[in-house]
């Protein structure tokens, strides 16, 4: 699949059983007989020498024998952990059948587990009692190192299982190695870090063999001083990497981002990352129904960190789009959550005040059916506002019922409907159900893989996966390219729209309304370079070359899983 290149030589000092414990330079049985000799490695290894093909063959071998997706994750964490070319190059081959393993839903059965299942250290862990350390700790492990990508995690929201203290590392990696697949960020300039400030979760705490801090979370003042201690340190020592922030408490995700966005390059997936794919899927839907996002009317369902990213993307970009008023725009908004309608007569103990921008007024519910607490529920609003969209962020599987699906059908001719919850059995609806209870004219994307629906003529309605891989890596390695001072709200909209552009429903009304995901790593590569031109439209970019040269820049830059040829130097590794 991806060629030796006869351009590509390194210069490395080690030798030996050191060669072949470091996975960033290891070959295996792919080392020449040339080099083998060179860094005395005959006798180490069997004779015969394997191509890159051969090797990936016989992992997907083993791989295939195992018997359960998290035994999977484990061989792949231990290839990984002895060969980067090899895990990379074989994930690439079996992109789409593989992510799930590496990545979610599995990722989230080793993170739960990550105490039990601990072998290996990876990353970087820098904890709330140690924080007098964080300065040295942090330089130990990137002294001398290019950084241009953090991936960060307080762990108190991980993947739709919540507080899981120090296992967040495994999100973190995971998160790293879906930015070196899709866009080719080289993983030695990548660092992965959980920021272990305790945990609420009462299993890990009574778990003798959790390897984290034993301790309830910090939170308050204290909890944001090593936060703001851990920024800047990156600001200090690595002013040009991207900052993503991951699975953190929707208490912290977005007053982090709104607090530290103008001062470096940062990037919440959870809150940017959901909405930009969302948003791409919706310019898609629209552009399949001839309209505008201003003209369409919005229910989110679920008003969480994803739910809220979604509604503040979308807004922004009807505002930048379509030339409406921050006011105006916010207006679209319905917010649904476990209160019912975000209304003014919840009281400030029931509405974050992040929410504040999206609270209707009571006046416009009057007479409307409440139940006994008085609160309007997902039924009543959908016959109220008459939505056109109508996105799930709840984790409540099922909760678009027939009744609701149709009474929305009721109030407009193509119903765009978005069950974004993951994983498959918390999806709001399924969408074949949505599909039959709209005869076939509901366009929809879901954020866990499902099978074709059957339309009335018979074809088959393409299902588009809402997936932020989708997007995420494009948006950072635009900014990494661009070394950008700050990841701001047009560059995300540059990569919706350019997404959203790559849309198959926009050729077929039958085909998905995002490009599938083995097709993900060219539709990521398209997203960085929308993203790094608008930097230089912005001119915020931090690189001396050309927005004329972006797309070329972005092609030297990518690492490839492929073997190099090495020569022996004892001055030290390059």
């Amino acid at each position: 699949m991806f060629p030796i290149s006869s351009e590509l030589i390194f210069k490395v000092a080690l030798r030996s059983e050191a060669l072949l414990t470091l996975p960033r330079w290891n070959k295996g049985t792919a080392f020449t007989k040339e080099e083998r000799k060179s860094f005395g490695l005959t006798g180490r290894i069997p004779s015969r020498v394997n191509t890159l093909d051969e090797q990936c063959d016989r992992a997907y071998d083993q791989l295939r024998s195992v018997d359960s997706p998290i035994r999977m994750n484990s061989f792949l964490q231990s290839l990984k952990e002895q060969n980067w070319v090899l895990y990379y190059s074989l994930l690439s081959r079996h992109l789409k059948e593989l992510t799930p393993i590496i990545y979610t839903p599995t990722e989230a059965e080793a993170i739960a587990n990550y105490s039990h299942l601990f072998r290996r250290s990876e990353g970087l862990f820098l904890t709330f009692s140690d924080q007098d350390s964080m300065e040295e700790d942090f330089l130990e492990q990137t002294r001398g190192r290019e950084i241009e990508l953090i991936v960060c995690t307080d762990a108190e929201a991980i993947l739709g299982i919540g507080d899981q203290g120090v296992g967040g590392i495994g999100i973190s990696t995971a998160k790293s190695v879906i930015y070196t697949l899709m866009v080719g960020i080289n993983p030695s300039k990548a660092l992965s870090v959980t920021l272990d400030v305790g945990t609420d979760n009462e299993t890990l705490l009574n778990d003798r063999l959790y390897v984290g801090w034993p301790s309830r979370r910090v939170r308050g003042v204290e909890y944001d001083k090593f936060i703001d201690k851990f920024v800047q340190l990156i600001r200090k020592y690595q002013p040009h990497c991207l900052l993503h922030f991951e699975d953190f408490g929707v208490t912290n995700a977005q007053r982090l981002l709104e607090l530290y966005r103008n001062e470096h390059s940062v990037f919440n997936d959870d809150i940017q990352g959901t909405g930009a794919v969302t948003l791409a899927a919706l310019m898609a839907a629209v552009g399949v129904t001839k309209s505008k996002l201003a003209d369409q009317r919005y229910v989110i369902f679920g008003a969480g960190s994803a739910g809220l990213g979604i509604t503040t993307q979308v807004r922004d970009a009807i505002m930048l789009a379509d030339g409406v008023s921050r006011e105006e725009a916010n207006k679209k908004f319905y917010l649904v959550d476990r209160f019912g309608l975000i209304k003014q007569s919840l009281g400030p103990d029931k509405i974050r005040a992040a929410l504040q921008e999206f609270v209707r007024p009571d006046e416009e519910w009057a007479g409307v059916l409440t139940n006994d607490a008085g609160e309007v529920e997902l039924l009543e609003v959908v016959r109220k506002a008459q939505p056109t969209v109508l996105i799930g962020c709840s984790t409540k599987g099922g909760a678009f019922t027939e009744r609701v699906v149709k009474a929305m059908k009721k109030g407009c001719e193509r119903p765009i409907i978005l069950p974004l919850s993951n994983p498959s059995k918390l999806v709001e609806v399924d969408p074949k159900d949505a599909n039959d209870w709209t005869e076939g004219m509901a366009l929809l994307a879901t954020g866990s893989p499902f099978p074709p629906a059957k339309m009335p003529n018979g074809k088959d309605y393409v299902i588009a996966e809402c997936n932020n891989a989708l997007i995420y890596p494009g948006l950072g390695f635009g900014a990494v390219l661009s070394q950008s001072r700050q990841m701001t709200d047009g560059m995300i909209i540059a990569g919706a729209r350019r997404l959203a552009a790559l849309s198959p429903a926009l050729k077929d009304p039958d085909s998905g309304l995002l490009p599938d995901f083995q097709d993900a790593p060219a539709a990521n590569f398209e997203v960085a370079i929308a993203v790094a031109e608008q930097a230089f439209d912005e001119g915020i970019q931090g690189v001396s070359w050309s927005k004329e040269e972006v797309r070329t820049k972005a092609e030297e830059k990518q690492w490839k899983p492929v073997y190099g040829r090495y020569e022996y130097d004892d001055h030290g590794a390059k």
